[in-house]
């Protein structure tokens, strides 16, 4: 009898990673606790045989089975458009930052589709939804931050305004990325005043935390956040 999905899935399951995943993602009671490596395998498996059928039947119940249709929509041989009606589908799956951000990792072809991608993205960018948005932000730190998109990448970061915690900290993060790459550009945008504090703050506090970021501006950063919490505590915030 052939195995199921799910069945390989229960075999690869480590209950000590279980237990330490779990940690990292709140509010997620799914978790079979199968290590990334082991789910990569098992996609690029998947990718090479009749994956349309996989994709079209797959379950949803454990965060393990909907990480491996990520995957697979990543390895998968297909052209531009069929991928993104995939991507499209996947997205109002995605519930938490760790499927979200393998998903995007995974999706190589943006690179050398950058013009359709972008397009594609816009509407992701204007949700009203969390993870829609921190999906659209980790496609453009993933991918976007380049020479030819950064002054629109900014942009969009700049007017993105949602609550969710896991959208304002995408884009901090963005913004840390945009700043060991282009770091002008990005001071710019961050005088500029247009964030929202939490965000401001965090992206600060990334900008400091990176590796890629030399010790001057380190201390420039945080004097920057310096300001920003006695600017506050002046007006009673």
């Amino acid at each position: 009898m052939k195995t199921t999905i799910r069945e390989r899935l229960l075999e690869l399951a480590d209950e000590n990673y279980r237990t330490f995943s779990a940690s990292l993602i709140p509010n997620i009671g799914n978790v079979l606790g199968v290590r990334l490596p082991e789910l990569r395998k098992l996609a690029k498996a998947i990718a090479k045989g009749d994956w349309r059928s996989y994709l079209a039947s797959a379950d949803n119940d454990y965060f393990e089975e909907t990480m491996l249709q990520g995957m697979v929509i990543g390895y998968a041989k297909t052209g531009v458009e069929e991928r993104l009606r995939l991507v499209a589908d996947f997205v109002p799956k995605i519930d938490n930052w760790s499927i979200c951000d393998s998903f995007c990792v995974g999706l190589k072809f943006a690179g050398a589709n950058k013009p359709r991608v972008w397009e594609f993205l816009q509407p992701y960018l204007r949700s009203d939804r969390e993870f829609e948005i921190r999906f659209g932000v980790v496609m453009l730190l993933d991918y976007f931050v380049d020479e030819r998109h950064i002054g629109d990448v900014l942009q969009r970061l700049a007017h993105i305004r949602h609550e969710g915690y896991y959208a304002r900290m995408a884009v901090a993060w963005a913004l840390a990325e945009c700043y060991a790459k282009f770091p002008e550009l990005t001071m710019s945008c961050l005088e500029a005043g247009e964030l929202d504090d939490f965000t401001y703050n965090k992206a600060l506090q990334k900008i400091v935390e990176s590796n890629r970021v030399d010790a001057e501006s380190k201390r420039i950063v945080r004097a920057m956040k310096q300001k920003a919490v006695k600017a506050r505590s002046l007006r009673g915030g």
